[in-house]
């Protein structure tokens, strides 16, 4: 058994301790908005935040998750950072195909959580893991600096 807090509710998973985070959230707790992508932590579908920290799950055992705090998109729209960071990428029409704008968002809502006001360099550079085939980066770029603007 391992003890997770998962979007501030305590849950206990029977699972192997060296089970990726992702299939954990995915298989096991059902919470789907965390997206498989490349499985090497290559692309960023996969980003949850830990502690507040984006990580990639599918590289993230789920026993160094226990007893820390684990955020999904699910539970995103809870925080102030998250629901300005959504409310972005709705107003700018981001989403394409969709697939990985929950790990985007993750690693936006981490970066403004760092800094409100980043710089177009600060956004390439906290963003560079995230993959999107569509090519959504300007209006991901532009949605950032619209949330940062809002906090």
């Amino acid at each position: 058994m391992v003890a997770l807090n998962i979007n501030g509710k305590n849950i206990e998973a029977d699972v192997p301790g060296d089970m990726p985070l992702l299939w954990v959230v995915r298989d096991v707790l059902g919470l789907t908005g965390t997206k498989f992508g490349c499985g090497a932590g290559l692309c960023g579908a996969c980003t949850v935040h830990l502690n507040g920290a984006a990580v990639r799950s599918c590289q993230t055992v789920v026993s160094k998750a226990a007893g820390k705090k684990i955020l999904t998109i699910e539970g995103m729209s809870g925080t102030d950072v998250g629901q300005r960071v959504q409310q972005a990428w709705l107003d700018l029409d981001v989403v394409q195909c969709g697939y990985c704008q929950p790990g985007q968002i993750m690693q936006a809502a981490s970066l403004l959580t760092q800094k409100k006001n980043p710089s177009d360099a600060e956004i390439d550079s906290a963003m560079s893991g995230n993959i999107c085939r569509c090519g959504t980066y300007p209006k991901i770029r532009a949605a950032i600096k619209q949330a940062g603007k809002s906090i």
